[in-house]
């Protein structure tokens, strides 16, 4: 069995010690860190996967006493109208590179006045910044939207401007029951993101949005990055113990020979 040299009981090397420990330390919960996110990751994509697989619910009033969580990425088909005095813009949303906001209208569903669901018709261009959007009116009268509801974010902070009346022309987050009081329906929890359209829109405004990719992204390569960091700390260490035992050892036998000469 190998001795363990005196000099790593040094302070200089004590604290080498400790040094590369803390760094290894840190790397693997890094590691652990993200190796959870790509768990969470495959439990978002198996969800969206489950919900865009099930049947489509045509009957918003049916679904609506669940619990929300439960209700996201389900295919949902709904008719009703829209309502253009209360588009909302909903601020600052990327297309391929390109900035612009998404288009979220009020439908007003279900013979029931005063109930609605504020449905994502998609994307339009950055400078197209005051709604409604003229460029991107829905079709006039009643209208058949198939789409899947979407999640929403938790924030206190959502409206972003108003007109000078009051009326909110832009969020930050889509929102529902953030904006009971603001819009004068009932609204449905969870917005729609619309897929399909029955009559079809007549321009090329808005874009519609797809469903999310479901990909792993790069959390398992980062895990394995951070892995391989705290491996080269403990191995740096241990490199460097031996180098210093082999300079020592050389040292010696050079003072042995001058002595001995």
């Amino acid at each position: 069995m190998a001795r363990i040299p005196r000099f790593v009981f040094t302070p200089r090397w004590i604290g080498l010690l400790v040094f590369a420990l803390v760094v290894a330390t840190t790397c693997v919960r890094l590691g652990i860190w993200q190796l959870d996110r790509l768990e969470e990751r495959r439990a978002l994509n198996e969800r969206i996967r489950s919900g865009l697989s099930a049947a489509t619910s045509s009957s918003l009033g049916e679904i609506a006493t669940r619990d929300p969580g439960s209700l996201a990425y389900r295919r949902v088909e709904v008719t009703g109208a829209y309502d253009l005095d209360h588009e909302i813009l909903l601020y600052g949303r990327s297309l391929d590179g390109r900035p612009g906001h998404h288009v979220l209208t009020p439908l007003v569903y279900g013979g029931e006045a005063g109930t609605a669901v504020i449905v994502d018709r998609g994307w339009v261009p950055i400078e197209l910044d005051a709604p409604p959007v003229v460029t991107a009116a829905p079709p006039e009268g009643a209208v058949t939207v198939i789409g899947f509801l979407l999640p929403v974010e938790e924030t206190d902070d959502v409206v972003i401007d108003r007109d000078a009346s009051g009326r909110v022309l832009t969020v930050r987050v889509d929102v529902p029951t953030a904006l009971e009081g603001e819009i004068p329906y009932q609204l449905f929890p969870l917005p729609v993101q619309l897929q399909e359209q029955s009559p079809a829109q007549a321009g090329d405004l808005p874009v519609a949005i797809g469903p999310p990719q479901l990909t792993e992204g790069p959390h398992l390569s980062y895990a394995g990055q951070w892995f391989t960091f705290a491996t080269i700390a403990l191995v740096g260490y241990v490199v460097l113990v031996r180098r210093e035992v082999r300079d020592r050892a050389r040292d010696a036998e050079r003072t042995a020979e001058v002595e001995a000469g």
